[in-house]
């Protein structure tokens, strides 16, 4: 793999990865980048209930090493009908603005239209200002607020 920090990197190949793929032990450590609360039980738990409802993980592989990772599925709705929610994008933070975000959301774009999405949508905490950058650029525009109300426990 050329050096994390500087060079060109290689077209990355997308792989989907099942809950025992072994390429999670480079993917894994990309995803807590992102989501930090997790740990590798409570993430397995999350892949076991979640593929029924249509979680899918995509990874950016460089030399069969994870340098991107994004979980998605596709959901019908009333509002755009059908479309691919993005609910994780990363790039590993060795590889950020080499255009592997780029190539991920361009991969998940080809993938949608196959499975006949209008949209690719995803949320953005409104910290992540970098990101919301790199979305723009990508072509996405701010499209709506995101609202959340806690459920009480039972």
């Amino acid at each position: 793999m050329p050096d994390a920090t500087t060079g060109p990197l290689p077209a990355p190949a997308f792989a989907d990865l099942t809950g025992d793929d072994p390429r999670w032990t480079s993917a894994f450590p990309v995803l807590v980048q992102l989501r930090t609360h997790l740990d590798r039980p409570t993430f397995d738990a999350i892949l076991a209930a979640a593929a029924s409802q249509g979680l899918t993980f995509t990874a950016a592989l460089v030399d069969d090493r994870c340098v991107g990772l994004a979980g998605w599925r596709v959901v019908d709705t009333a509002h755009v009908v059908r479309k691919l929610y993005v609910d994780d994008l990363v790039t590993d933070a060795a590889h950020r603005s080499r255009g592997i975000g780029a190539a991920l959301l361009d991969h998940l774009e080809v993938r949608g239209a196959a499975l006949g999405c209008r949209f690719l949508e995803l949320d953005s905490g409104v910290q992540r200002e970098e990101a919301h950058r790199f979305y723009r650029r990508a072509g996405m525009r701010d499209d709506s607020l995101h609202f959340r109300r806690p459920i009480p426990a039972a």
